[in-house]
């Protein structure tokens, strides 16, 4: 039999945890993360394995609604192909301006939200409002530079509150994009005791 791929998830449960102003532990990841555990999701190739490490972790991927995205400067271009594809499987799209312009000049739809730093009045709707009254379902933010920051710490937050998937890097969001076929079609639950057994039937 052909060796199965598996894919390890890090448990990081950042809604438990608060800074000393009481605000949510920021998502970004740093030297200084620990996990509070792992899961693995194992199956014959590697987007099935990764779907079912990400159902495991933290409840999956959903497979309708609104996806979110703003990213940095140097990730704009990379997130063309993934953000293309989830436009295809008929997910809405919506952006900051910056992210926006970029999505619209290839040719995908996206709708132009305000960050966090520009609500000027309770008027104005900003992607964190948007999070807060579920209206976003998928949250994809690459952070970079001191206001970035700040604004995508709120960004973050508002997902993190809301125990939305939330994919702060190209690598993990081309990851996650790869699998959502897997997960619209289906897969098999096998046990490790069930792998060991057909292993050692092949040898």
């Amino acid at each position: 039999m052909d060796s199965p791929v598996a894919v390890k998830e890090a448990v990081l449960p950042f809604n438990r945890f608060r800074t000393q102003e009481g605000l949510i532990v920021d998502s970004v990841l740093g030297p200084e993360m620990r996990s509070t555990g792992e899961v693995m999701g194992i199956d014959r190739d590697f987007p099935r394995a990764f779907a079912k490490s990400q159902l495991a972790a933290y409840g999956g991927i959903p497979l309708t609604g609104t996806v979110f995205v703003s990213v940095s400067d140097r990730d704009k271009r990379a997130v063309i192909l993934p953000m293309l594809r989830l436009s295809q499987l008929g997910y809405t799209i919506m952006a900051t301006e910056g992210t926006a312009e970029v999505l619209q000049r290839n040719g995908i739809g996206a709708t132009v939200v305000a960050k966090f730093s520009e609500k000027a009045d309770e008027s104005v709707d900003t992607v964190v409002d948007l999070i807060r009254r579920e209206e976003v379902q998928i949250v994809i933010n690459t952070p970079n530079g001191r206001s970035a920051r700040a604004d995508g710490y709120e960004i973050r937050a508002a997902a993190v509150a809301g125990d939305l998937p939330l994919f702060t890097t190209i690598a993990e969001l081309s990851a996650a994009v790869a699998s959502i076929d897997s997960i619209r079609t289906g897969f098999e639950v096998t046990s490790l005791q069930e792998y060991a057994a057909k292993r050692a039937a092949a040898l």
